[in-house]
């Protein structure tokens, strides 16, 4: 098994949701993290504080974006989780995902529009990951993830949703394995408790085992993008407490990587 660990570590901006888009990106560099992943809602910047991000932003706005990227030495990879109900917004969503340079959008799509979500990655070339909300949501347990994903493109996956599955009780290692093969991008969290309201903390210091999940990761031999979303409700700016998660993934992925 290859000793290097070809992963990347980046915010899912809700992570810094009473901030901009602007500030989250400054935020996530001061984290040290090179990559991103946005969600559609979020103010755009401080002198845009009216002016939400989505894929609908005209070209300058975009283009304002794209230099604050640059600057500050982050790459948006992911967008999501966005919904895509009908042909007409799916299509706005991949224009607006291959224009930015987006690799993976991050969705619950319904279950009867996958063939033509297949079509447009394809088409496109940029990935559709399955987030998993929990119930309601359609895609709470990871066998109707399998089962959407079943014969399908590879560019269709599951975005690992792993606090929310323990919110739905279902075991996040146990889950991940039966999406081997499928696994596209992650939304690791850590929970104080098993229940639908648990909250989250620092990783590794909680019941979601993400030491256990990450070594799962290795061994699946995945290359994948982390988006750390930490919304523990009471945290305005979880920037001390994103910290923790970030050193305690160095200090795995030093022990994964240092491993024959």
């Amino acid at each position: 098994m290859n000793k290097n660990l070809d992963w990347r570590l980046g915010c899912q901006t809700y992570t810094f949701r009473h901030f901009t888009l602007f500030e989250a990106i400054e935020k996530n560099a001061a984290l040290g993290l090179k990559c991103i992943e946005a969600y559609p809602g979020q103010m755009l910047s401080p002198e845009l504080s009216t002016t939400a991000f989505n894929h609908l932003l005209p070209q300058e706005q975009l283009d304002a974006l794209k230099a604050k990227l640059e600057s500050a030495g982050v790459a948006l990879v992911n967008y999501g989780v966005v919904a895509m109900p009908d042909e007409e917004e799916r299509q706005r969503v991949f224009d607006f995902a291959k224009k930015m340079g987006i690799e993976t959008v991050v969705c619950e799509p319904p279950l009867d529009s996958l063939d033509r979500v297949e079509e447009h990655c394809e088409r496109y070339g940029i990935n559709v990951a399955i987030h998993n909300h929990p119930a309601p949501s359609i895609y709470w347990n990871p066998d109707t993830v399998l089962e959407a994903c079943k014969g399908r493109s590879s560019y269709i996956g599951s975005c690992a949703d792993t606090g929310h599955w323990v919110r739905s009780g279902v075991n996040p290692l146990e889950a991940m394995q039966k999406l081997e093969g499928r696994i596209i991008s992650l939304h690791i969290k850590d929970v104080d408790r098993q229940a639908p309201d648990a909250q989250d903390v620092p990783w590794g210091t909680g019941v979601g085992d993400v030491e256990a999940l990450l070594e799962e990761v290795r061994q699946q031999n995945l290359t994948p993008v982390f988006s750390i979303e930490y919304e523990a409700a009471d945290e305005e700016d979880p920037s001390p407490e994103v910290a923790k998660c970030v050193e305690f993934y160095s200090d795995v992925c030093r022990r994964l990587a240092g491993q024959s």
